[in-house]
């Protein structure tokens, strides 16, 4: 069996890599040259424990090859990005061009696995755009084909959390929902080769709104966190405290406050269920609206910080502690952090010194004259606002007495 994966990104290059570490012939592709060139040389494009290790290992038992274009496979797995666009849209098209680019390559007896989270509806619309490319090959669900169609086509959702991607992918149930019960059964032969874990059987539309349900769970339950955290402010009593005192009822677990919500999934996919059913989802966009909120909250803060300083802002140093949407990873992807401090760096302060162990440069929309890159130590030091933003496992270990005389602004309640 050879298995192609499009998209080698945060999911496409560990699902590839795990693969052909089971002596599976992986093609792994990905339009973006760069990317292509950099694992073909063994490096990692994402932060995972032990990754760059099974990137070189399959490249070097050949079990693995990178390329920019697909090429003839038995199994296609589509891992693309699907962002929102304007006014919360979802965008298809990069599963769109995924999927017109695979069926050039399709041949009868071929699976078509889509993994990249859609609304629902997207695998059936898949078999439209590859009929629009491949007429001579029969889809299932349409004519008479049925059971008998040419190519098994199924969603499967990835269901893993940076930092543990490689774990999750063998240890975590997964969902596989097909265009039909034949669809399904093959999809699962190939999960088998490496999921230890269950595979639940269902059908594509199902398993497509099931992943977006996931997440959207966990969006509401941030958002209660979230909007306690600014009842708690205005009541002027310490969220973290209350949190932890309600947590005792043997019923309830309240999850924790922070800046926002971040990442590709719990940031994005509620707005898929949204877009599709706007007038059955009230609840979930309204806890949309809170997490958006958030980081405004947290400015809100600065300035009443700055207000308590007795310079102008434009003498005032400013810390902002972590970029990353969660702590002890690199991965900015719609992250609060990044988004707030970079609305502090036009603010008008003297100096903005950014602290994040977990990346190497200062990303685009920070590159300025006044901001600049500094060591956890030297930003507490000469910082007059210290704004932690991740809760990363350096800041949670500092000592405490070097925050004296500082304002603070703790969104994670590490240091409350």
């Amino acid at each position: 069996m050879i298995v192609s994966v499009i998209g080698l990104g945060y999911i496409g290059l560990p699902t590839a890599a795990l693969i052909s570490s089971k002596g599976i012939k992986v093609i792994g592709v990905d339009k973006n040259k760069e990317i292509v060139k950099s694992i073909k040389e063994g490096k990692a494009n994402a932060q995972e424990p032990g990754l760059q290790k099974i990137v070189q290992n399959s490249l070097e038992k050949k079990s693995l090859t990178v390329v920019s274009n697909p090429l003839a496979a038995d199994v296609f797995m589509i891992a693309v990005p699907t962002p929102f666009g304007e006014n919360n849209k979802p965008d298809l098209s990069y599963v769109k061009s995924a999927v017109k680019s695979i069926a050039l390559v399709l041949k009868k007896g071929n699976i078509v696995i889509l993994e990249s989270t859609c609304p629902v509806g997207t695998t059936e619309k898949i078999i439209e755009w590859m009929r629009e490319e491949r007429v001579d090959i029969s889809f299932p669900k349409y004519g008479n084909y049925g059971n008998q169609a040419d190519i098994a086509i199924a969603y499967c959702p990835e269901r893993v959390i940076p930092g543990n991607v490689l774990n999750e992918l063998v240890e975590n149930d997964r969902l596989i929902g097909g265009v039909t019960s034949v669809c399904s059964n093959r999809a699962l032969k190939v999960y088998k080769f490496f999921v230890e874990a269950k595979c639940l059987l269902t059908d594509c539309r199902t398993a497509e709104l099931a992943k977006l349900v996931e997440n959207s769970f966990r969006d509401v339950n941030i958002a209660f966190a979230n909007e306690l955290s600014l009842v708690a402010d205005k009541l002027q009593i310490n969220v973290w405290e209350l949190i932890k005192l309600a947590n005792h009822h043997p019923r309830v677990n309240i999850l924790q406050p922070g800046p926002g919500v971040g990442g590709h999934c719990i940031a994005v996919d509620p707005w898929f269920i949204i877009d599709s059913a706007p007038e059955e989802s009230k609840l979930i966009h309204a806890a949309r609206q809170v997490n958006d909120f958030k980081p405004n909250f947290v400015l809100e803060k600065i300035n009443l910080a700055i207000s308590k300083i007795e310079k102008n802002k434009d003498k005032i140093k400013i810390a902002c502690l972590g970029l990353s949407f969660k702590p002890d990873i690199n991965d900015l992807r719609e992250s609060p952090a990044l988004s707030i401090t970079q609305k502090i760096t036009s603010m008008g302060f003297f100096e903005v010194m950014v602290v994040e162990p977990n990346i190497q440069k200062l990303p685009p929309g920070l590159e300025k004259n006044s901001v600049g890159f500094f060591s956890l130590i030297d930003a507490i030091k000469y910082s007059d606002i210290i704004v932690l933003l991740v809760d990363h496992s350096e800041f949670k270990n500092i000592d405490l007495d070097l925050l004296s005389g500082k304002q603070i602004i703790d969104t994670r309640g590490i240091w409350s």
